[in-house]
């Protein structure tokens, strides 16, 4: 079997591409021209510079492929349209690609997200896979814009989505910044209400997203791979304390009007760099609400989906991790 793993640089798509070589896939990569290739040096991975703009370039990438696993888009851009540009318009690119170099390929995943969707209405009622589209930002819709595209051609490709909540573990540098800050001997919390959100080792992400694609029992429908506990900021937090061995930790709330209002000028000086910031007004829409959980019951029930890190692992292995690649 040949897959094709778009964002392949990245933190999720590098596992991948590493656990199907494990499984004896042969592995093609698109890279672009500016990719940091850490994660893929010296590996026996075919290597196509082209990007999703460039529906030329995928269909050379798609050259022999049976499996495409889309990982690739945009989590930070400036504006909508951008967002827009880098998810949803770059799906319809690949798709297309499909159509034209592959058209019997054997399955199509799209890693979408939580954001699609939307948070949870309670804790008693997380969101599920018949649970109506209510994105809250530009990065939800457009992602949610780019499972529409992939809907389309359901009829025509084999095509399985699969939308990810909070992911943590090696290779990743977004939730870096809360175990640096727990070392530092503070544990920020947002708002006084008690938050609950899913959350997932990268490892078991990657892993169950593979048993995804290769599921017969998955063709056309979209899944939610998390933990099946809800955890609480104060709990990750515990734990991390716990594994830094930190006797001493301050635990410091910030108000939601103080969350907006840095969000709100984190926003405005975006504007004047080059590049985007992670901290904008639609962050802080994100970061705010009280339950981004999700269910994993049809992940469990199609292909016996089951994470194999607990969160106490899945921290101790990822703060070693960090602690050996001098990050932490």
């Amino acid at each position: 079997m040949k897959a094709l793993v778009t964002g392949a640089t990245g933190f999720i798509g590098s596992h991948i591409a590493d656990l199907l070589h494990k499984k004896g896939y042969d592995i093609v990569c698109t890279i672009r021209s500016s990719s940091n290739m850490r994660w893929l040096k010296d590996k026996p991975y075919s290597l196509v510079e082209t990007s999703l703009s460039d529906k030329k370039g995928l269909v050379k990438a798609l050259d022999g492929v049976d499996i495409v696993f889309h990982v690739a888009g945009l989590t930070t851009a400036k504006n909508e349209a951008e967002f827009m540009r880098g998810n949803r318009d770059g799906t319809r690119t690949i798709l297309d690609a499909v159509l034209e170099a592959t058209p019997n390929i054997k399955r199509f995943v799209h890693v979408s997200s939580l954001a699609a969707v939307g948070p949870a209405e309670s804790l008693d009622k997380p969101v599920t896979e018949s649970t109506p589209f209510h994105p809250l930002t530009a990065y939800g819709r457009s992602k949610k814009a780019a499972e529409d595209e992939v809907m389309k051609e359901q009829h025509r490709i084999p095509i399985t989505i699969v939308r990810p909540p909070a992911v943590y573990g090696q290779r990743d540098t977004e939730i870096l910044t809360f175990f640096q800050t727990v070392k530092n001997g503070i544990a920020p919390l947002i708002g006084f209400d008690e938050k609950r959100i899913s959350l997932i080792h990268g490892l078991d992400l990657s892993r169950g997203i593979i048993e995804a694609g290769e599921s017969l029992n998955t063709i056309g429908k979209p899944y939610f791979i998390s933990s099946k506990q809800y955890y609480t900021w104060e709990e990750i937090g515990k734990i991390t304390q716990e594994v830094l061995k930190k006797k001493r930790i301050l635990t410091l709330r910030i108000p939601h009007p103080l969350v907006f209002a840095l969000a709100g000028a984190a926003g405005f000086f975006n504007r004047f760099s080059a590049k985007p910031g992670v901290l904008n007004y639609e962050k802080g829409i994100d970061i705010t609400r009280q339950f981004w959980i999700c269910s994993i019951e049809n992940a469990e029930k199609d292909f016996q989906f089951k994470e194999e890190f607990t969160l106490r692992q899945g921290i101790q292995q990822t703060i070693e991790w960090y602690k050996q690649q001098g990050w932490l």
